[in-house]
């Protein structure tokens, strides 16, 4: 299959072949022809699957084959950074056209989106806190949107953003085309798809609790008090370009941070008490290698797209099962390979036992050689006298110790 296949305008065929875009991805190749057909879409995936790509294409075909004056699309998204993620899509898409968007996120200048909006914008892509200012003020209309895009539902439903969309829905013509994107489709996004959808065309490329088979997964046992001398062994005895490390609280990031950079590392944090602008040049930051290592908190776990993150490393373990599957879905995207790190300490192995439950496997427990363990933690209890006898030693799986050179 390649994307010549699909009947897109020719501006739009010549900015993917700019892009060396050739080839689809299955959640393309499924959800692009059912768009283009006027379908209402619910499309699950896991993340790094090229779903922004899957929605942006043919909703600007749909707009450069039939262009009308004010806003006719509206794409809605949890946090300013997906938001700018796919503004920037949609620029390197229409970049043979006259398409003109409006990015209306928190933390930006009201006035100068006020002005993207009278100056023609007829694509409008929001956080939904936002978006609501404008709608309240009266500055935008959305009476002529004949096409909305829930980007990361579950995401936006986690950050409590149900009302938001609620609202949001209410301002828009019933008759028009909605898709609904999501990583995992939980009960409440099956809740919000029978309020915004009529008669979708359901899109599963993997089940909701799947990882990617391009990550490499493994826990480290270690104790609290060791598990920034663990990080530090494993940062500096393992092939690594760039790693996004995950820590529980924004707190817990900056300190993480600190210490890092006391042992010479290019670090940089990322958490929700940055400003816009800290945030945006952290994140730049990151892209170009002016930083090798990321710290964050579940900010970054959904909306980061470096390319080569070789490594994402769970300093803590999340206190949610599905962010596991968003945090190392950042690594091994379109694909590239990578690994996936998890720090697991005797008061986290609930959290570890829920993961596997989730993605219904057991991840394998790797021992750093030469590590001075000063007290190696206990295995998670075993339940059944099967499981007694197979948990009965510790071992480093083969192959492994190379990659501590």
């Amino acid at each position: 299959m390649s994307f010549t296949n699909f009947p897109l305008r020719p501006e739009l065929h010549k900015a993917l072949q700019a892009l060396n875009f050739h080839q689809p991805t299955p959640i393309q190749d499924q959800a692009i022809p059912r768009v283009l057909e006027g379908r209402d879409i619910l499309a699950s995936a896991q993340t790094g699957t090229g779903k922004t790509l899957a929605f942006v294409l043919p909703l600007l075909h749909r707009m450069l084959e039939h262009p009308r004056p004010g806003v006719g699309a509206l794409i809605l998204l949890p946090t300013r950074e997906l938001a700018a993620q796919v503004a920037n899509v949609v620029k390197e898409i229409g970049k043979f056209t006259n398409f003109r968007h409006a990015l209306l996120v928190g933390g930006e200048s009201f006035h100068m989106q006020l002005q993207a909006l009278r100056g023609g914008a007829t694509l409008v892509i929001a956080t939904p806190g936002r978006l609501l200012d404008h709608l309240e003020r009266r500055t935008i209309m959305l009476s002529g949107v004949h096409t909305l895009v829930l980007d990361e539902a579950d995401r936006m439903l986690d950050m409590g953003f149900a009302p938001a969309l609620q609202a949001i829905i209410r301002y828009l013509p019933k008759e028009r085309q909605t898709m609904l994107f999501s990583a995992t489709l939980p009960a409440d996004v099956t809740r919000l798809s029978h309020l915004a959808l009529k008669e979708p065309v359901e899109v599963r490329i993997a089940s909701d609790n799947r990882t990617a088979d391009t990550v490499s997964q493994f826990l480290y046992p270690v104790m609290p008090e060791q598990k920034r001398d663990l990080l530090l062994t494993v940062l500096r005895s393992t092939a690594i370009h760039s790693v996004l490390i995950f820590c529980r609280t924004k707190r817990g990031a900056d300190n993480l941070a600190r210490f890092l950079k006391t042992q010479d590392f290019s670090v940089v944090a990322m958490h929700a008490d940055l400003t816009q602008s800290q945030r945006t040049g952290a994140l730049l930051g990151f892209k170009t290698a002016k930083y090798q290592i990321m710290v964050a908190t579940d900010i970054a776990a959904r909306g980061i797209d470096v390319k080569r993150l070789s490594h994402v490393i769970n300093f803590d373990v999340p206190d949610k099962t599905e962010d596991y599957v968003h945090r190392i879905g950042r690594t091994g995207r379109h694909f590239e390979v990578g690994d996936a790190f998890t720090f697991v300490s005797p008061d986290q192995e609930h959290g570890v036992a829920a993961i596997e439950r989730f993605i219904g496997r057991k991840l394998p427990r790797v021992m750093v050689p030469d590590f001075p363990y000063e007290k190696l933690p206990p295995p998670p209890r075993p339940k059944t006298f099967s499981e007694r006898f197979k948990s009965g030693r510790r071992f480093i799986p083969r192959g492994r110790s190379s990659r501590f050179r």
